[in-house]
C-alpha cells in the first residue's frame, strides 16, 4: 500500500504549517525563548523555580528563570526562608549522613511536585528539573550506600572489639 507524498498518513502523522511556524517567532521577538507555544503561567513557573533555587543546582535553574524573562532570587536570606529542608545536626557521622539523605529525599519530593506542576505546559523547565531530579536521586542512593557501608564497618569493629575483650579476660584472671 503506497501513500501519496502530499497525503498525510492517518495515524501518527505530523503536518505543520511551515509558513505559520516561521511567522510566529517574528512576532513578540522581545519575549526571547518564550514563544506563543508556551502554555505555562510564566509568573507562577518563575516563582516555583525560584523556590527550587535553594538546592545545589541553582545555576541551571537561574538560567531557566532568566530565559523566562524572570529574575533569579539568589538572596541568602530568602534562600534560607524558601528552603524545603531544615538543618538538623547529627551526633555521629552516620547521623550527619542520614540527615543529608533526608535533605536529598526532601529535594526529590519537591522536584517531583514541580515536575508534575509543569507537565506539558513548560517542557523545557520540566526537562531541567528532571535532569536535576536524576542527580538528586543519584546523590540519595550514594548516601544510602555510604550509610550502609559505615554501619557495616561499625558493626564489624564492635564485633572485633568484643572478641578481643573476650580473649583478654582469661589473661586478666590468670594474673
Amino acid at each position: 500500500m503506497s501513500h501519496s507524498a502530499n497525503k498525510p498518513e492517518s495515524q501518527g502523522s505530523f503536518v505543520a504549517d511551515i509558513e505559520q511556524i516561521r511567522r510566529r517567532p517574528r512576532q513578540h521577538i522581545e519575549d526571547g525563548a518564550v514563544t506563543s507555544a508556551y502554555r505555562g503561567n510564566r509568573q507562577t513557573v518563575i516563582r516555583v523555580l525560584n523556590e527550587a533555587l535553594e538546592q545545589e543546582h541553582a545555576d541551571k535553574i537561574a538560567e531557566r528563570i532568566t530565559q523566562l524573562d524572570g529574575a533569579p532570587d539568589l538572596n541568602p536570606d530568602t534562600l534560607t526562608r524558601r528552603s524545603h529542608s531544615e538543618y538538623v545536626e547529627g551526633e555521629s557521622l552516620v547521623d550527619m549522613i542520614r540527615e543529608d539523605l533526608v535533605a536529598e529525599r526532601i529535594a526529590i519530593e519537591s522536584y517531583n511536585e514541580i515536575i508534575r506542576y509543569l507537565g506539558d505546559n513548560d517542557p523545557t523547565s520540566r526537562r531541567v528539573m528532571e535532569e536535576i531530579l536524576a542527580k538528586e536521586e543519584e546523590h540519595a542512593d550514594d548516601l544510602k550506600s555510604l550509610i550502609e557501608t559505615i554501619s557495616h564497618l561499625e558493626k564489624q569493629t564492635r564485633e572485633e572489639t568484643q572478641t578481643t575483650e573476650q580473649r583478654q579476660q582469661p589473661l586478666k584472671r590468670a594474673s
